[in-house]
């Protein structure tokens, strides 16, 4: 399986081998995307918000009400915005594409 995310500049693409069950932002910071993941993922911050592809966006099963919560404070929110952390792959979502916002920046990542 795999996943490819957009980078926040729109201007190249990573793709990552994947497995059901991984959970997409550990996938992404592996990929060094720039996604804090600070709560590490216990859903009290929106630092690893993403936004699903348009055509993907209905594979994922609905964000709960604390994740629309969490969502609503993160900046350049769209439609198809998205926790990372919230998202436990499965072989539905091969081929699933995310972009990361223009927005995000890893204040713990290198410098």
């Amino acid at each position: 399986m795999r996943v490819t995310f957009v980078h926040a500049d729109g201007k190249g693409c990573t793709e990552a081998e994947v497995a059901p069950g991984d959970i997409l932002l550990d996938v992404a910071q592996a990929q060094l995307m720039p996604l804090e993941g600070t709560c590490e993922g216990q859903m009290a911050c929106s630092t690893c918000h993403v936004i699903v592809a348009k055509e993907d966006f209905d594979r994922l099963p609905p964000a709960s009400e604390m994740e629309e919560d969490m969502l609503d404070l993160a900046a350049g929110v769209r439609r198809t915005s998205r926790l990372a952390c919230q998202i436990v792959l499965t072989e539905d979502m091969d081929g699933l594409t995310v972009h990361i916002p223009a927005e995000s920046r890893n204040m713990q990542g290198p410098r």
